[in-house]
C-alpha cells in the first residue's frame, strides 16, 4: 500500500463551476473535496505559518510553493485527526493545489493522481457570458467588464496547461462544463465512479 494520499484534481477554466462540483462531490460518500479557498480561509493566522502567509498576502504577493505545500500538508493532516477525511476510505479531491510546475513537483510525494477533472467549454464565449453574468449579479462591475474576463482566460490557458502536462495524458479526462449542475456532475461521476472503487480496492489491500 502507498503512503501517498489516493487523489483526483478538479481544474476548470474560470466560471466552469469548478466550486459547484466540489461541493456537490463532497457530498457524496467516499469522496472528500479539499480546496485551497477553504485552506486558506481556515488557517491558524496566529501561529508561524500563519503569521507567514500573512505577510505575503498583505504585500499582495503569491504565496511560495513549498509554503504553500506545507500549509496543504498540515490542513489535511488536520482533516484526519478530526476524521473529516479518512484516507483509508476517502478519495481526496484536489481544487486549486497543484496550481504550478513546481508545486506539482513538490507534491508527488504526497498525492497519487488517479486521475484528472479539466471542465472545459467548447465555445469560451460561453464562459465569458457566464462570468460577466455572475459578476454583475454579486455587484462586481469591475469583474463584468469583458476585457478583465478575456485576459483571466487567457492567464488560465497559459498558467494551466503547463501543469496539466505534467502528467501522463490519460489521466486527463475533459468534461464539458456546459450544462445544468447535474448534468456536468454526471459527466464528472462517469470518470471518478471506476476511479473510485479501484482506488477504494488499492487501499484495501
Amino acid at each position: 500500500m502507498s503512503d501517498r494520499y489516493q487523489a483526483v484534481l478538479l481544474f476548470g477554466m474560470p466560471g466552469a463551476g469548478k466550486g459547484t462540483q466540489g461541493v456537490l462531490l463532497s457530498n457524496i460518500p467516499g469522496f472528500f473535496h479539499m480546496s485551497t479557498g477553504d485552506m486558506f480561509r481556515t488557517l491558524d493566522h496566529h501561529s508561524e505559518i500563519g503569521k507567514t502567509f500573512d505577510e505575503y498576502s498583505s504585500r499582495g504577493e503569491l504565496v511560495p510553493d513549498e509554503l504553500t505545500v506545507k500549509m496543504w500538508q498540515q490542513y489535511v493532516h488536520a482533516q484526519t485527526v478530526l476524521s473529516l477525511y479518512k484516507p483509508h476510505s476517502d478519495l481526496l479531491v484536489l481544487d486549486g493545489i497543484p496550481r504550478t510546475v513546481e508545486q506539482t513537483k513538490l507534491m508527488n510525494e504526497h498525492i497519487d493522481v488517479r486521475g484528472i477533472i479539466h471542465l472545459v467549454a467548447a465555445n469560451p464565449e460561453e464562459m465569458v457570458t457566464r462570468l460577466q453574468k455572475r459578476a454583475i449579479e454579486q455587484k462586481r462591475a469591475d469583474d463584468a467588464k469583458i476585457d478583465v474576463i478575456r485576459n483571466r482566460l487567457e492567464v488560465y490557458e497559459r498558467e494551466t496547461r503547463p501543469v496539466l502536462d505534467q502528467f501522463d495524458a490519460n489521466l486527463v479526462h475533459e468534461v464539458d462544463a456546459i450544462g445544468t449542475p447535474a448534468e456536468v456532475l454526471g459527466g464528472i461521476l462517469r470518470v471518478l465512479a471506476p476511479i473510485q472503487a479501484s482506488a477504494h480496492n488499492t487501499v484495501a489491500q
